[in-house]
């Protein structure tokens, strides 16, 4: 069920990404976090992404802005080092919280907390009027940047940040996306290497056949999106979506799964 669950996650939330503003792993963070510990979670669909996003620039790569690339994903790339650095210092905690409720006891963990702080904070993106029109000066495009790659590091979740940083770019709607793919692949290269370095990498490994199923039903889902490239309108599904992740975070903060 887990196995048939995520690869249908994978392929859907792989055709939103052409023209929702959805992120993959905005919504397959969480189908991972359903059956696996969180960094592991992360790990895992930090590997998806990044071969997905390999696959998307082979579809759409000629429209790289190459000055944006330069000036937004580089300090991306160092940002996404520094959340990744702070993911396994958070990992390597081995702390666990007690709680009770109802009478029942539970315990979590502090990188449980944090990744679900971060979860409920950008669901709101999808949830706020105001922070979906979020938009930023292209004069900020290096520390914005920085941040969007940071929080890309720490838990996957850099697509709103780098799309509310480059709305101001000028660029068109097929340069905007392609250049955003090639930022969250140096992203995705620095986390990685990053995360390779943690303890927990071999337990990601160890799963690689659901790994390579899940980036194959990514694939699936961004030649579809690359024949739906337009811009559709899908709030009703935004709303759930963020609504669910909130949900998600909650119990991932709770420790309950």
């Amino acid at each position: 069920m887990d196995f048939a669950i995520i690869v249908v996650v994978s392929c859907l939330a792989s055709l939103l990404t052409f023209f929702s503003g959805f992120g993959l792993g905005t919504i397959l963070t969480p189908a991972f976090m359903l059956f696996f510990p969180v960094e592991i979670a992360i790990a895992m669909t930090g590997i998806v992404h990044f071969s997905n996003n390999l696959f998307k620039l082979g579809l759409i790569g000629k429209n790289i802005n190459y000055p944006i690339l330069l000036k937004f994903g580089v300090p991306a790339m160092f940002g996404g080092f520094g959340g990744a650095l702070l993911l396994n210092k958070l990992n390597s905690f081995t702390d666990l919280i007690p709680y009770s409720l109802a009478g029942w006891s539970f315990e979590t963990r502090s990188v449980n907390m944090a990744i679900a702080g971060v979860m409920i904070f950008f669901a709101l993106f999808d949830l706020i009027p105001k922070l979906k029109k979020l938009e930023f000066s292209s004069n900020l495009l290096v520390p914005g940047g920085v941040l969007s790659g940071f929080f890309g590091g720490l838990s996957g979740h850099q697509g709103a940040l780098r799309s509310a940083f480059l709305i101001k770019s000028g660029l068109t709607k097929e340069h905007f996306i392609a250049t955003g793919v090639s930022v969250a692949c140096l992203v995705d290269i620095s986390r990685l290497l990053i995360y390779s370095k943690s303890g927990s990498f071999e337990s990601t490994l160890d799963n690689l056949p659901l790994i390579l199923s899940a980036t194959g039903a990514a694939f699936i889902g961004a030649i579809l999106g690359k024949q739906l490239l337009k811009k559709v309108t899908i709030d009703a599904l935004k709303l759930f979506v963020g609504g669910l992740i909130i949900v998600l975070a909650m119990g991932l903060a709770l420790g309950l799964f």
